[in-house]
């Protein structure tokens, strides 16, 4: 496949070494359980790039320029990865990183539950 331009909304070199760990595992445990019938065509790179433009532009996900994935193979991954709490993981995992490249504990040790209601307005 020829290589396309790049978006302003794909992912640098860096951030995808952050995340595609976490992608190739749930693909493999996937090839692994026999789900999904067939082996796969595309990038796992330039599929979250689609998505990160879909994202970022609003558009439909019929809209998508054709240099990406087809949209049904975009979205097919989109709706599993999210069913599978994948984006939930990779955040999590993100901003474990980032709280201890800041000197901070991985997980945080306090949270703070904050409401909007008036404890004065009687029903």
């Amino acid at each position: 496949m020829a290589e396309r331009p790049a978006y302003p909304s794909d992912l640098s070199d860096a951030r995808w070494a952050l995340i595609a760990p976490r992608l190739d595992a749930w693909r493999q445990a996937r090839t692994d359980a026999g789900v999904g019938g067939r082996k796969p065509t595309y990038d796992l790179r330039e599929i979250f790039n689609a998505i990160l433009y879909v994202n970022r532009t609003g558009i439909a996900w019929r809209y998508l320029p054709h240099d990406f994935p087809p949209w049904q193979t975009v979205y097919g991954y989109f709706t599993a990865w999210t069913s599978d709490g994948i984006f939930t993981q990779i955040n999590y995992e993100l901003t474990r990183l980032a709280r201890t490249k800041a000197g901070r504990a991985a997980e945080p040790s306090a949270g703070v539950i904050d409401t909007q209601s008036d404890p004065w307005i009687s029903l």
